[in-house]
């Protein structure tokens, strides 16, 4: 990492409750939000070109491509689960990003952006860090909310989501740029744990750890979402969920509402 061009501004404090929320969604993501490669790739060719990248919310390091030159993460327990070799880790928030001014080609948030606490404010530093590109992975509530998991068995969870989403025009509106929108297609084997991840494999959502790593299920009390999770139980067991979702069965990929925004800043 280029000292003069990556000097920190001075690290300032980190917001505990913005640390404490990250710690309790990041306890399991080593072992559950694991970066799948075709989703990676995509992100990856949004970056085409980028010589140098930071990655803000970067989590445990998923989708982080090669010229990543720092990660901004405020929760220590997500920074130990980055693997070696990645690039290093600065604890910081995304409101408040300890870089210089146009210190790298591009800035990348993925799955991040509906944690933040003052939303306008983290894209204003994406904008101040970036020369040329901001890359954002993040999903569309109008096509998630229809999810057949959301809309037939946990509609507590469709809620939560409704609340954390950060609707697509109110991010483009912060992107005053050139900015286009890509959709992410979910493949019906992801690694990659998140909401929607195991649309194919029902009973996945029957496990806690694997629940424990997506925001709308760990912010959605327990109570909440046991009737709906009994009945999606009995529903695999039986048989029907095949009958009802066979439509879903040879399909290799879907759309759920996950969408790459890419801002071209020049």
């Amino acid at each position: 990492m280029d000292s003069e061009c990556l000097a920190q501004r001075g690290l300032r404090s980190v917001d505990t409750e913005t640390v404490a929320l990250y710690d309790r969604l990041g306890s399991t993501y080593g072992a559950t939000r694991r970066p799948d490669p075709r989703i990676a790739a995509q992100i990856w060719r949004a970056l085409d070109g980028m010589d140098s990248v930071v990655n803000v919310g970067a989590g445990a390091g998923s989708y982080e491509p090669p010229q990543t030159i720092a990660a901004i993460e405020p929760s220590a327990v997500m920074i130990r689960q980055r693997p070696a070799g990645l690039a290093p880790a600065i604890q910081a928030t995304a409101e408040d990003v300890p870089l210089e001014d146009d210190s790298t080609d591009a800035a990348l948030a993925s799955l991040t952006v509906h944690h933040w606490s003052d939303l306008a404010a983290g894209v204003g530093e994406l904008t101040r860090i970036a020369r040329r590109r901001i890359v954002l992975f993040t999903w569309d509530h109008t096509v998630t909310r229809e999810f057949w998991l959301l809309d037939d068995y946990l509609p507590a969870a469709r809620e939560t989501d409704a609340r954390l989403t950060v609707p697509l025009d109110t991010l483009t509106g912060l992107l005053p740029w050139r900015v286009r929108v890509e959709p992410v297609p979910v493949p019906a084997d992801c690694t990659d744990g998140f909401a929607a991840a195991y649309w194919r494999r029902p009973q996945a959502y029957l496990d806690p750890t694997v629940r424990a790593g997506m925001s709308l299920m760990a912010l959605t009390p327990l109570e909440d979402l046991s009737d709906g999770l009994e009945r999606l139980r009995t529903d695999v067991m039986s048989g029907r969920w095949r009958e009802q979702y066979r439509h879903l069965l040879d399909r290799p990929s879907i759309d759920a509402g996950y969408r790459l925004v890419i801002a071209d800043l020049g």
